[in-house]
């Protein structure tokens, strides 16, 4: 059967007998598609009961129903898996990351501003985290500003209120300069704050967060931190 060359939508033949099965398959398509919405795309297991329209873009190691279709988007339609082979520029909305994503040399790359054919690229990441604070003067975070990344900001807001006999704000910065994300940071619960670097800083290597609590020392409270930066990417190797 002959299909769109852009969604790969069934298109009616001549003569053709249960038109509406076609139609209607193309309409399932271009529903999904056309403002696409991919649930995960990490995911190597087709969910047990999705809903009908539900899309998946397909990872490697993909089993079952999704085995052999790694690289294209899973659409769950008429209690069945169609696949759909995305081309590149194709954009989605990633669900379970919260986020978008450009399809680029066969994967779905989320943050990117800029690429080459070659497969270099540019993107600006936002990584968000909890984070429970430990007793103490100071408190270090355990995920980590990655190698390679251009870090220029950090935004976060207080989920637990932070405690502490005698502390009145606290710092965040890393193991360079204390405060380089803020000072006199909020205590009370639901409070937000945002911190920019006076100069975006490159981490050579894997570098944690760095509360310091002002005027005494952290008893607890938990806080929510979102990473604000810039990473590149060369081109693949030939």
């Amino acid at each position: 059967m002959s299909e769109t060359g852009q969604f790969g939508l069934p298109l009616i033949e001549a003569a053709q007998a249960q038109k509406h099965v076609t139609v209607n398959d193309a309409l399932w398509r271009l529903d999904t598609l056309a403002q696409l919405r991919l649930l995960s795309v990490s995911e190597s297991v087709p969910p047990v009961s999705p809903a009908d329209g539900a899309a998946y873009g397909v990872p490697a190691g993909a089993v079952n129903a999704w085995d052999g279709h790694i690289g294209e988007v899973a659409i769950f339609s008429n209690g069945g898996w169609e696949f759909v082979a995305p081309k590149t520029g194709w954009r989605a909305w990633i669900a379970d990351q919260g986020g978008q994503a450009v399809y680029l040399c066969s994967a779905w790359e989320t943050g990117l501003v800029a690429a080459t054919p070659g497969g270099a690229a540019t993107r600006h990441e936002a990584i968000e985290f909890s984070h429970v604070i430990a007793a103490g003067a100071v408190d270090q975070t355990s995920i980590t500003m990655a190698a390679g990344t251009m870090v220029y900001g950090i935004s976060g807001r207080v989920v637990a209120g932070i405690t502490g006999a005698g502390v009145t704000g606290w710092r965040l910065g890393d193991d360079t300069i204390n405060d380089r994300f803020g000072q006199g940071l909020p205590l009370t619960a639901g409070a937000g704050f945002t911190g920019m670097s006076a100069a975006p800083v490159c981490y050579g290597s894997a570098t944690p967060l760095r509360l310091e609590a002002i005027g005494g020392n952290f008893a607890g409270g938990s806080v929510k931190l979102v990473i604000h930066a810039l990473r590149i990417a060369p081109p693949d190797a030939v």
